[in-house]
């Protein structure tokens, strides 16, 4: 009996030494500069930090600055790797105490999540101003420079670590990994925007760019309970999409130049500098005029200050997103997913070994989004 209790010790000391051999690598796409081939690596899992979570990658989506930064036109600090719209399980957790997610929900090992693109001290003045994704100890997935001690930092990995104050939510199984992994960026964002647009309840809407930010916003004010949604492009083919996903009017870019319109709220997804003017130009008296795609740099654009003065406009910018905006995005797709044909904006065709020619196709064919099978 005695010799048999030690044997079973045994081979689960075995299997336990067995199983953490296999923890200790994994797989990461790893970018170096502009325009070179990502190299897939191995990479070590070092040991977790309290409040840290070791999450398993299941899916990322390409966002438009991956591939901007793959491409040059934006500049991160590099090595890198790159992905912020991602889904994952739980595989460990460090924490003295049960963590919960940002709706209060415990987290344990097995749960699938999404969360926030950003980790931010919540004590800190810009968190509680409402602006986490400013705070001056930001963490940003996707955009950090990978070092020995700062690495499994983004969604082309097999796993990333999520590190304390990362605003975390639990999703169902029933909810594609396509459609989880766009949550923490783009439909967060969206959620941002309409957040400082303010109340959408009857209200004519224009939007600016009908790529994946632009169609889920038509989306977000049909289920806001907008008067009219008006969708502008110079893609007719989007405007379709965009008609999909609830927009009333579809309107291409050149059409609208000989519009006359009063516009309760406008924004603008594209970052075109002459759509952003014309959301300024549209606006009914106290309109308002939100800004989010404009990211890179580029020519500075002109405004008549008197207009915006005399007509009460406002203008807004955007850059990413805070924690309640995440918590918006959520609870959109967990009520809407399968009302709007969300998955058929991803096209998902590629796996972490193609990585390279994921993002040629994403360049060459311009999706609303490039899906990456992680695991």
């Amino acid at each position: 009996m005695i010799i048999h209790f030690f044997l079973l010790s045994y081979l689960s000391f075995l299997h336990r030494i067995k199983k953490d051999k296999r923890m200790k690598t994994c797989k990461i796409a790893v970018f170096r500069q502009a325009d070179s081939p990502i190299s897939i690596e191995e990479c070590a899992i070092r040991e977790l930090q309290e409040g840290e979570i070791l999450v398993k990658n299941e899916y990322t989506t390409l966002c438009r600055s991956d591939i901007s930064t793959y491409t040059g036109k934006r500049i991160e600090k590099a090595p890198t790797i790159l992905g912020h719209e991602i889904v994952g399980k739980i595989v460990d957790i460090a924490s003295k105490k049960t963590l919960s997610d940002a709706c209060g929900n415990p987290l344990q090992t097995g749960d699938r999540v999404t969360w926030a693109i950003y980790a931010a001290n919540p004590d800190s003045e810009m968190s509680k101003r409402g602006i986490p994704q400013k705070s001056p100890d930001l963490f940003k997935y996707g955009h950090e420079q990978s070092t020995p001690d700062n690495t499994l930092n983004g969604g082309l990995a097999e796993y990333t670590i999520l590190r304390q104050y990362t605003p975390v939510i639990r999703l169902s199984e029933a909810i594609s990994g396509k459609i989880a992994a766009i949550i923490n960026c783009s439909v967060a964002t969206v959620a941002g925007s309409l957040r400082l647009a303010g109340n959408l309840n009857n209200r004519k809407i224009a939007i600016w760019g009908a790529g994946m930010l632009g169609v889920i916003a038509c989306a977000m004010c049909k289920e806001s309970g907008a008067a009219e949604v008006i969708a502008i492009d110079i893609n007719k083919e989007r405007l379709v999409v965009a008609g999909q996903f609830g927009a009333t009017q579809t309107v291409t870019a050149s059409e609208w130049q000989n519009r006359e319109s009063e516009i309760d709220i406008a924004i603008d997804y594209s970052g075109n500098i002459h759509s952003m003017k014309a959301t300024i130009e549209s606006l009914a008296i106290g309109g308002i005029a939100v800004w989010v795609g404009g990211v890179c740099p580029q020519e500075k654009i002109g405004i008549d200050s008197e207009k915006i003065i005399r007509r009460l406009s406002t203008i807004k910018g955007l850059h990413n997103y805070n924690t309640d905006d995440f918590k918006q995005a959520v609870s959109f797709i967990e009520q809407n997913y399968n009302r709007y044909p969300i998955k058929e904006l991803i096209y998902d065709g590629f796996d972490l070994d193609h990585i390279n020619e994921a993002f040629q196709y994403a360049i060459e064919k311009n999706p609303y989004r490039v899906g990456i099978r992680i695991n």
